[in-house]
Order: structure tokens, then sequence, then C-alpha cells
């Protein structure tokens, strides 16, 4: 017999977990490549996850530039798109 709900009915095979809400991904283009992402994810967020770390980074949104100072602030939404350019030092 499976687990029970909290209306008592059982589901064979199925875990049931709280009541949190299940999350949702929005889809977004990054760098002309599709992506989804979680709903909410802000573009510091998104940085991390990409393994951007502490490097400095130029963000474009839809065209327009993200201030850093924004990046912890400004949450994607579907259909999104980004360009994310990185620094790269050098010299002779």
């Amino acid at each position: 017999m499976g687990p029970r709900s909290p209306l008592g009915r059982t589901h064979p095979g199925h875990t049931v977990v709280g009541s949190r809400p299940m999350s949702t991904s929005i889809d977004v283009v990054i760098n002309g490549q599709p992506r989804s992402v979680e709903e909410g994810t802000t573009v510091s967020v998104l940085l991390a996850e990409l393994g951007f770390g502490d490097r400095r980074v130029a963000v474009e949104r839809n065209r327009e530039i993200v201030p850093r100072a924004q990046h912890a602030t400004t949450a994607l939404v579907a259909g999104d798109h980004l360009e994310l350019v990185t620094f790269v030092g050098g010299g002779l």
C-alpha cells in the first residue's frame, strides 16, 4: 500500500511530501542558447549557477545593460534574452 495523502488517499509508488508548491521553470535565452531556469531566478543567482563566481561579467537583458548593483534584485522572466560577456585581462 502506498503513502497516504493528507486527504487519506493512497498513491502507489508516490511519496507525498507536505504541501510545498512545486517549483516552476521558465525559458530564457542565454548567449543564443535556450535554457530553463527556476522562476524567480535573479541575475546574480544565474551567474553563480553558471560558475562565474566573483568574475566581472557584463549582462545585457533584452538589449539593456543590467548594472552590477542590480544583479541581485533583477529577476528573470520567461522569454528574456541575455548576453553575458566576461572580461579577460592580459598583455605582453
